[in-house]
């Protein structure tokens, strides 16, 4: 038995006694001065099983609890009983939602719409008596209910989060985790692709017809290719005006990875003209409080620029397809793929291509390439014909 400290750039648990992370040299001492470091406890059940519960950033709330299992195991009363075997889903979710890390994210209102859809079904079942079955009866009764998989496989991937959380707090056992990682997605690989992109006409419509914090917002991911949620939870440590970049911790992205964005001249002048909030470290706000939602505003603005708006419409906009014209765009102007690809935090060629989106302009445009080089050529070899004579 013993406290753990986990390292809160890798996440990496190792002994509280290291002064630097083991894995990436992060310094433990400012991390821990800062109250940055999370703390575990590492026991062993009967079985033999090494078990590690998340405690908090309390040192002292960490021995206290190695103490307990310490004085449990020394009476015999740790067991290895799991709080899903009397916990319902209810139960769970409202614990899960109560979470401060989860009542901070801009998504926080999708994630508990999903977890009350998914409940509405399993809310008062038992959760270690679910089985890869429910999930897949769940699932196609959604199907059948005029759902688009996305949206099914949305909800089973928020409720699959929640329990792989429970599982990090040991309130679930591994038996209820392996239920939820085997269920397979009903949405067929690439059938969600999107080839949206939004023109420089349809920008400087919209931008007229936005209100200010959704002009603003628009502006930032047409000009920086970032994710909707990590444009929503930016705060202005992160933005640095005087070298003009926006620099992400690997916490602020979704593939856990450090990245620093170019703020080019239009961008700047948008953040310059931001007012700050002494009550709030958001870049955006409305209000004096963070923006949540974007999809009231975003189809306002669409309906007044007369620009269709809505992911499941033909031809629709949405917020994230200012992604795909940022790849677009950049891959446009000859920027190197290795350059975009490490602005826009795509790790894999594939998913870099997902977003280039490659239309009709694109491929009139090699054609006229194509002709120029046979002229080129073409008046070569007259020129060489010539002066042979």
């Amino acid at each position: 038995m013993g406290v753990l400290a986990q390292c809160p750039v890798c996440k990496t648990r190792q002994s509280v006694k290291k002064k630097v992370c083991k894995r990436c040299g992060e310094d433990f001492d400012k991390a821990k001065a800062a109250k940055r470091v999370n703390y575990w406890i590492s026991y062993r059940l009967p079985s033999g099983k090494q078990k590690q519960e998340a405690v908090g950033d309390s040192i002292e709330d960490a021995r206290a609890a190695d103490g307990k299992k310490k004085s449990q195991k020394k009476e015999g009363r740790l067991f290895d009983i799991k709080a899903d075997a009397t916990m319902t889903f209810g139960e769970l979710a409202k614990w899960y939602l109560e979470l401060e890390k989860v009542k901070a994210l801009a998504s926080s209102w999708v994630i508990e719409l999903s977890l009350r859809k998914f409940n509405d079904v399993f809310g008062d079942m038992i959760v270690s008596k679910i089985r890869p079955s429910d999930i897949e009866n769940y699932q196609a009764m959604r199907l059948k209910a005029g759902k688009a998989p996305a949206t099914v496989d949305h909800e089973v991937g928020k409720t699959r989060t929640m329990i792989m959380k429970a599982f990090d707090n040991d309130l679930v056992s591994g038996d209820t985790l392996r239920t939820f990682k085997k269920a397979k997605k009903t949405l067929k690989k690439g059938s969600d692709v999107r080839d949206r992109i939004l023109t420089q006409d349809e920008f400087e419509r919209l931008c007229q017809h936005a209100e200010r914090h959704i002009r603003e917002i628009l502006t930032m991911a047409y000009y920086t290719g970032m994710r909707r949620g990590e444009i929503l939870n930016l705060t202005w440590d992160k933005v640095d005006m005087k070298d003009c970049f926006i620099n992400l911790d690997p916490e602020d992205t979704k593939d856990n990875e450090k990245r620093s964005i170019p703020i080019c001249n239009e961008l700047y002048d948008t953040l310059k003209s931001i007012p700050r909030n002494i009550r709030n470290r958001h870049v955006f706000t409305f209000r004096g409080k963070p923006i949540k939602n974007t999809k009231k505003g975003m189809r306002g603005a669409c309906k007044k620029a007369k620009i269709t708006y809505g992911r499941d419409v033909k031809g629709g906009f949405i917020l994230h397809d200012c992604r795909h014209t940022f790849n677009t765009n950049m891959r446009r102007a000859g920027v190197a793929e290795s350059v975009i690809m490490a602005i826009t935090g795509h790790s894999t060629r594939e998913m870099f291509d997902r977003y280039n989106v490659i239309d009709a302009q694109d491929k009139v445009d090699a054609v006229n390439r194509l002709e120029v080089f046979f002229q080129n050529v073409t008046q070569n070899v007259t020129l060489e014909a010539e002066a042979a004579e």
